[in-house]
């Protein structure tokens, strides 16, 4: 038989090493195995019931979030329609005042055209007293400058002053309770003297004479009292000026009037009429000016409306 080699010096075994390491893979191994079956036994093992509900939240919050979306345009919408819904109303009351328009009585109508014609007139009466003032306010420009002219051409040294020109009343007199107003007629003007403390002067131009607020204003003042007189002045040049004037005043307001004549160019003396000159209020002021009409007419004096110009 043969003998076992003897062991020629120490040898070192890895066999309880080896033994051990393989012991502990294995181990490893089979606790891997069993997590991953554990799993999916887990897993295989959810209940259906669950996993509906778990669908059912994805869906309801998907609806949520397009709900959040419409939510939003549907308030836009509502306002829409609350801004149509408030339109409607407003077109709703404007056909019920058309409605009543249109089933007015046959009365009320007419006194709606009667209001409308006298509405019209005054309009009319009111476009006429502008353009007069508009040509007034070019004639007195014009007539100014003459006037200015004339002053200049005439003045006088103060040695050589033109006496005064004293009024004398003609005739037989006149009733104690007469009231006379002077109106001075000249140089294609009107003047009136000191009617209410200050004298006022106009062109005699027949479109102003109608026109002027003032005057008519004077006029109007006038009339009113039965036994008042205007006594035009009238100078060398103020025929055409007293015409003017004088036939406004009767024609117009029913005003007696009566005409003396002055000679030269000297300042009036109204002294001896002292007793018997008249005074009115003062005028109104003007209304602002409209600036579509820088002409515009001061409104009237409350209870002396002039009557429109006789054509």
């Amino acid at each position: 038989m043969a003998q076992r080699r003897q062991s020629e010096g120490g040898e070192v075994s890895l066999f309880p090493f080896l033994s051990i390491l393989a012991c502990l893979i294995g181990a490893l191994v089979f606790m891997i195995v069993v997590l991953v079956m554990a799993q999916m036994g887990k897993a295989e093992g959810r209940d259906p019931e669950e996993i509906r509900r778990s669908q059912d939240y994805i869906k309801l919050k998907k609806e949520i979030e397009e709900r959040k979306e419409l939510d939003v345009v549907l308030k836009e919408k509502l306002a829409v329609l609350e801004e149509l819904k408030k339109q409607v109303q407003e077109k709703e009351q404007q056909f019920i005042k058309l409605r009543k328009l249109l089933t007015t009585s046959k009365d009320i109508q007419d006194a709606n055209l009667k209001i409308s014609q006298q509405l019209q007139k005054e309009l009319d009466d009111l476009l006429t007293e502008i353009e007069g003032l508009k040509f007034q306010q070019v004639e007195s420009k014009k007539t100014i400058a003459e006037l200015m002219a004339e002053i200049k051409k005439r003045h006088v040294p103060e040695d050589k002053k033109i006496p005064p020109v004293v009024v004398q009343p003609s005739g037989s007199g006149m009733p104690e309770d007469t009231k006379v107003f002077f109106v001075e007629a000249g140089a294609g003007a009107l003047k009136i003297l000191g009617a209410w403390g200050e004298e006022y002067r106009l062109s005699a131009a027949p479109e102003v004479v109608v026109a002027d607020a003032k005057f008519n204003y004077f006029l109007a003042e006038i009339a009113k009292n039965p036994k008042s007189l205007i006594l035009f002045l009238v100078r060398d040049d103020g025929a055409g000026a007293f015409n003017n004037g004088a036939g406004r005043a009767e024609s117009d307001y029913s005003i007696r009037v009566g005409k003396l004549p002055i000679p030269g160019r000297g300042v009036l003396d109204l002294a001896l009429f002292e007793k018997f000159r008249g005074t009115i209020p003062p005028p109104p002021p003007p209304a602002p000016a409209d600036p579509a009409a820088p002409g515009a007419t001061p409104p009237a004096t409350p209870g002396a409306t002039p009557p429109p110009a006789t054509k």
